[in-house]
This record gives structure tokens, C-alpha cells and sequence, in this order.
């Protein structure tokens, strides 16, 4: 049984990465996706985590964070994490301090298990072996001929038994592309829709019912997350067998446990890399259990396959194109579908994840 292990130090850089056509979904557009990579080492192993969020998070980390992280137990990510969090209060414990503690945290857990040579999902306990993923794209900046294409490629080519649209940009060409999207995967994969909050109620009342007699079973943030009585009365007159869906701006188990009480959704969202990490996952995944809520992972799915594995009501992981491609891109070990389904690699310790720095370089900005 090791002793006390401790860190010795935390390193962070931020890499931009543009996408490979420009994307938009109900309420904004983007040309790059900013990757913010955390490195903590201990006794000649290092533990990964990172974040999408802006690159001056970099400083957080390294002026008010690091200090807390270095020197402490590598054995004890629970505690360093109760640190961080009395550390950020008077900046606020949402937002970009959340995102820069969740990358700490998920390298903090990926260095204490490979300090136990240990996968990181037998570290926290497995309940599961793998996780179904959704494909997850289909932006409005999309032609209907690429998102026939993308959509259909999840099914025919990864196994995808559900594939994700984004919705909102143009409300009145939505039942248009919907209807496009179901042509393109048949009946052979369920679809869902995401609005990013860009409707009104009313406006996605009235979309509803169109969505659903094209077999959309999954309406996602319909309204803004923060409307909580706006996503419960979208829920409670949505037709049967369209699930609610909302809680990736979560940022804290206290919102979670908010929206979960309001009644807010059919299933319960959570991005590993902005609810605090692999702590503030795991912590959510309780509450879910605790409500009879299912939980889904979103994007990042290389980071969540781990802790989604431990996590009791796991529903599925969003496969999310850019999330993807970067994942892929810049890190060994990244997980390949087989049969619309992600498995942990049981012979790479800690979650399985190495970064290729040499391929990284050039998207390198600065994180001062």
C-alpha cells in the first residue's frame, strides 16, 4: 500500500484547433474548438486532464490553483478538490473556475491510478463494461447533402443506434431538416434534436409535436437550462416518448440537484469537464440515482468513458464531432466504436489517454 504520494508538479498549456468546416448550432457559431491540457506528476508518472473552454484559464491554474495542487497527496483527489473549490469562492465556483478545476481533477484521478497501475474505471468501481454512444453533429451552418451524410455515417459505419442534430439557427427550415436527417438514417437509429436553448416556449411547444410524428425522441435544451419552469412545462405537455433533456451548463452539483428537483428534465446532462471532473461527475451520477433520473455524458467522450463506467443510471455518451476529431488527433488511446458502443482498454492504466505533444505543437497558444 503506498503512503502519501506527493505531487510535484502541474503543468498547463491551451491548443486551438480549427474545425474542419465552420459550425454553428441554435445560438452561436465557431471556426476553432480551444482545448486547455492540465499535467500533474508524481513519483515519474504523469496523470491528463483537459477542458474546452478559453485559454486563460491557463493563469487560474497556474497562479491560484497549482500551489494548492502541488505537495499535496496524489492519493487524495477528493480532497484536493474540496480545496479548489473554498479556493474559487470569491470568483464564483461556476464558469471558467469550474472548467479549470475539472481538468486539475481528471488528472489528479488518471495519476493516482496509474500510480496504482490500475485502469481508472476499476479504480472508482465499474458497474458496466462499455457505454452506448450517439453521434452528435448535424449543425445548422450544415448543407442538407452533409448532414445526410454525417448522420448516416454514424449508422452505417460506427453502429450508432441514436444520431443528434442541432435545431434553432432557422426555426422554420427545422421540420425541413428533420425530416432530411430521419430520410437519411431510416428506421435504423433513433434522432435527436438540439436547440441549445435558441426557442421560446412556445415556439418549441409547437415544434414538438411536428418533431415527434417524425421520430425525434430526445429534445434537448429546447429552452434555455437556466429556465427551469420553461423546460418542466416543455416536458410535461411534450408527446409521450419525446425525452427532455438539458443540465450540460452545469457547473456545480448544487444546479444539478436544482434542476433535478424542479422537474425539469427527462434526462439528466453533465460535461466531465465542466461539473468539477471526475469528482463532481461522480457526484452527480449519485443524485441522478438518487432522483431515478438516467444521466447522459456530454462531448469529451474519451474523458467520460471511465467514470461514465462507474456511474449507476448512464444512459449514453454524446459522440460529438469535434470532441472526436480532436481526441483522435491529439491523444493515444482514444476509443474507437464497435457497434455504436465505447469500451474502457482494460491494459492502459489510469484512463488511457496520452497526449501526443509533438502533434499538438502547432496549435499551441498561449495559456498565460
Amino acid at each position: 500500500m503506498l503512503s502519501a504520494v506527493p505531487i510535484e508538479r502541474l503543468r498547463v498549456g491551451a491548443f486551438e484547433i480549427p474545425t474542419d468546416l465552420p459550425e454553428a448550432d441554435g445560438t452561436i457559431s465557431w471556426t476553432s474548438t480551444t482545448l486547455v491540457l492540465v499535467e500533474a506528476s508524481a513519483r515519474g508518472r504523469t496523470g491528463t486532464g483537459y477542458t474546452y473552454a478559453h485559454a486563460c484559464i491557463g493563469r487560474l491554474i497556474s497562479d491560484m490553483l497549482a500551489p494548492l495542487v502541488e505537495r499535496a497527496d496524489a492519493l487524495a483527489p477528493e480532497r484536493i478538490w474540496a480545496g479548489m473549490q473554498r479556493a474559487v469562492r470569491n470568483l464564483g465556483r461556476q464558469g471558467l473556475a469550474a472548467t479549470a478545476i475539472s481538468a486539475i481533477d481528471i488528472a489528479l484521478h488518471d495519476l493516482k491510478a496509474r500510480l496504482l497501475d490500475l485502469p481508472l474505471c476499476t479504480l472508482l468501481g465499474a458497474v458496466r463494461d462499455g457505454i452506448p454512444i450517439y453521434g452528435s453533429g448535424g449543425f445548422t451552418s450544415y448543407s442538407d447533402d452533409q448532414l445526410r451524410r454525417q448522420l448516416a455515417g454514424w449508422v452505417s459505419e460506427q453502429g450508432c443506434a441514436y444520431v443528434k442534430m442541432k435545431v434553432g439557427s432557422q426555426p422554420a427550415r427545422d421540420p425541413h431538416r428533420v425530416e432530411v436527417a430521419r430520410l437519411a438514417i431510416g428506421e435504423r437509429a433513433e434522432l435527436f434534436v438540439d436547440a441549445n436553448g435558441a426557442y421560446t416556449a412556445k415556439k418549441a411547444l409547437g415544434l414538438a409535436q411536428p418533431f415527434a410524428d417524425l421520430g425525434v425522441t430526445w429534445f434537448e435544451e429546447p429552452l434555455s437550462s437556466d429556465d427551469l419552469p420553461g423546460l418542466r412545462l416543455i416536458r410535461e405537455h411534450a408527446p409521450a416518448g419525446l425525452d427532455v433533456a438539458a443540465g450540460e451548463y452545469s457547473y456545480t452539483t448544487d444546479q444539478v440537484r436544482t434542476m433535478l428537483q424542479a422537474g425539469a428534465v427527462d434526462v439528466q446532462q453533465a460535461d466531465i469537464t465542466r461539473c468539477g471532473g471526475v469528482t463532481g461527475f461522480l457526484q452527480i451520477a449519485a443524485l441522478c440515482d438518487a432522483f431515478h433520473t438516467d444521466l447522459s455524458g456530454h462531448c469529451a467522450p474519451a474523458l467520460h468513458l471511465h467514470a461514465a463506467c462507474a456511474a449507476p443510471r448512464l444512459r449514453h455518451l454524446e459522440w460529438f464531432h469535434d470532441h472526436v476529431r480532436i481526441e483522435h488527433m491529439l491523444f493515444d488511446g482514444a476509443p474507437r466504436p464497435n457497434g455504436g458502443m465505447i469500451a474502457p482498454d482494460l491494459s492502459r492504466p489510469g484512463h488511457g489517454l496520452d497526449f501526443k505533444h509533438a502533434d499538438a505543437a502547432r496549435y499551441a497558444v498561449s495559456a498565460a
